[in-house]
């Protein structure tokens, strides 16, 4: 296995969190452990899993992508008003919508490597754009109305599991066999963890990291579909915020936020006491606001508590010599 992987420590830790995590939130509300209610709960978070794993690639070589969220929002309110206002047909308005995703994630690809510009900087950006642009096209009103075929994609259903909870668990063994076990994920793995030696090896960094910035603005765009069929409309301020859960659950999964180490199993347990803690905050009422802190608290303990290792370490070889 060439992907560095977090210690056993790291992920037994987030398995202790997430029971812990359940016992509280079965604490909070006794409805929160009904089997049927809990299945039902994860296609809550298929969007924000999906977008966890091409972040995941994202940030393993070295960059971020703030602008998920906002690219989910525009794809759905692009696809809504071509099919609403511009009579089109819902499947080619969905790949005009998944096009113009596509599109953004690669014009975020090309500023950061072909002009060198901060991943940080130009993401912030493009989120304002297209969040920005998405609420230029529906404003402050919902498109809703879509076909039986199109609506209720989290109401599929294979057995007793959602169609999409089982969509997102093969996306994560197949994204993982992809890194840890192609030629490819070698290849990403180097471009992240060891840029000049890679291109030295004839690895296209650039090309690596463009294709991951089009990867993750398409399955933005694909999420966007989903949530828009999930809740059965299209706004403006779809997921707002989203991108605080998909970055936790990466960074806190165990990849390093300045690239060369990835976990996808780490990101999937990170993601689980994510949605644990959220759906257990929501049956306990407690408003948005509170649970984003809950999040961010996490978000910055993910980042702090690795680096303050690495100092501590780094001070005992130091003194060791």
């Amino acid at each position: 296995m060439t992907i560095k992987k977090p210690t056993w420590n790291h992920q037994f830790t987030l398995v202790l969190l997430v029971a812990l995590s359940f016992v509280i939130s079965a604490h909070l509300s006794r409805h929160f452990l009904d089997p049927a209610y809990l299945l039902t709960a994860t296609t809550n978070f298929v969007e924000t899993g999906l977008m966890a794993l091409a972040m995941t690639v994202v940030i393993l070589v070295g960059e971020i992508d703030l602008s998920v969220a906002c690219n989910l929002a525009l794809t759905a309110a692009l696809t809504g008003v071509l099919w609403s206002h511009y009579s089109w047909p819902l499947p080619l308005a969905c790949c005009m919508g998944l096009t113009v995703s596509a599109m953004a994630g690669l014009a975020n690809g090309l500023l950061v490597t072909r002009l060198k510009l901060p991943s940080l900087t130009v993401t912030l950006g493009s989120m304002a754009l297209l969040r920005g642009a998405a609420q230029v096209l529906v404003g402050d009103r919902s498109i809703t109305g879509f076909p039986d075929w199109f609506a209720g994609v989290d109401q599929r259903v294979v057995g007793p599991f959602p169609a999409i909870t089982l969509l997102l668990a093969a996306a994560a063994v197949a994204w993982w066999a992809f890194l840890t076990r192609s030629v490819r994920g070698r290849m990403t793995e180097a471009a992240g963890s060891n840029p000049a030696a890679a291109r030295l090896s004839g690895v296209s960094v650039d090309g690596i990291r463009t294709r991951a910035f089009v990867i993750s603005g398409f399955i933005a765009g694909l999420c966007g579909l989903m949530m828009m069929s999930r809740v059965g409309a299209a706004r403006w301020d779809m997921a707002q915020g989203r991108e605080l859960d998909v970055i936790t659950a990466v960074v806190l999964g165990g990849t390093d936020i300045s690239g060369g180490q990835a976990s996808i199993p780490g990101t999937m347990l990170a993601l689980l006491l994510i949605a644990v803690m959220r759906t257990g905050m929501g049956l306990a009422e407690i408003n948005p606001e509170t649970q984003h802190v809950a999040v961010g608290i996490l978000l910055a303990a993910s980042i702090a508590v690795p680096n303050l290792l690495k100092m501590r370490t780094r001070r005992k070889a130091a003194l060791a010599t």
